[in-house]
């Protein structure tokens, strides 16, 4: 297995620590510690196809893996943020619902002896979602902060950066369903003869 394909597993691989940290607020800093794992493996998304293209190591498997490895990750984190009243069922259910239909052409395809690997809509939906799950996970650790102490703020001052930090992180997810609905609209029309013969 090359490096580019090691990378892509290594991000499957650390979702759990992710999810981990994210949902036991008992563990000290716990947004920033799953801030740095998100982010690490966000940074492997970057890497891995970077190293394909430059050593000429492109394979099947990555084609796959990759996207794949992608949805896993940002599913998780949208996921968890639902459980943590942070983002609105409606929005991720959108942005699942085009993550599996995308899946399952891909599967199709795969059957058929084609791999589509992600277009440049597909790649900006996903720095979207990599984006806004950052912010949301930046601003709900310094408002874990404030609510320690460590970032001193008057009482109300507190009450309204902590609202502010959920409108925002709402704004920054619908932001990623309008990505997704229009990469997933143009990823159904390139790949309309895969829908068609589906049986």
């Amino acid at each position: 297995m090359n490096t580019p394909n090691k990378l892509t597993l290594l991000r499957i691989l650390l979702v759990p620590f992710f999810v981990l940290f994210l949902l036991l607020p008992s563990i000290p800093h716990h947004y920033l510690l799953a801030g740095l794992v998100f982010g690490a493996a966000a940074l492997t998304d970057h890497f891995d196809g970077s190293l394909a293209r430059k050593h000429g190591q492109i394979t099947d498997f990555g084609k796959f893996a990759d996207p794949l490895a992608d949805k896993i990750l940002v599913a998780s984190a949208f996921v968890c943020f639902v459980q943590l009243d942070l983002v609105g069922a409606v929005a991720v259910i959108i942005i699942l619902f085009r993550e599996f239909l995308v899946t399952s052409i891909r599967l199709v395809a795969s059957g058929k002896g084609k791999v589509i690997a992600a277009n440049k809509w597909g790649k900006a939906k996903t720095i979207s979602q990599i984006v806004a799950i950052l912010m949301i996970l930046v601003l709900q650790y310094v408002d874990e902060l404030v609510s320690l102490g460590i970032v001193p703020l008057a009482a109300e001052d507190a009450q309204v950066f902590s609202m502010a930090a959920l409108i925002i992180g709402q704004i920054a997810t619908w932001i990623c369903v309008l990505f997704t609905l229009i990469s997933g609209a143009i990823y159904l029309w390139d790949n309309r003869e895969f829908v068609k013969t589906a049986k």
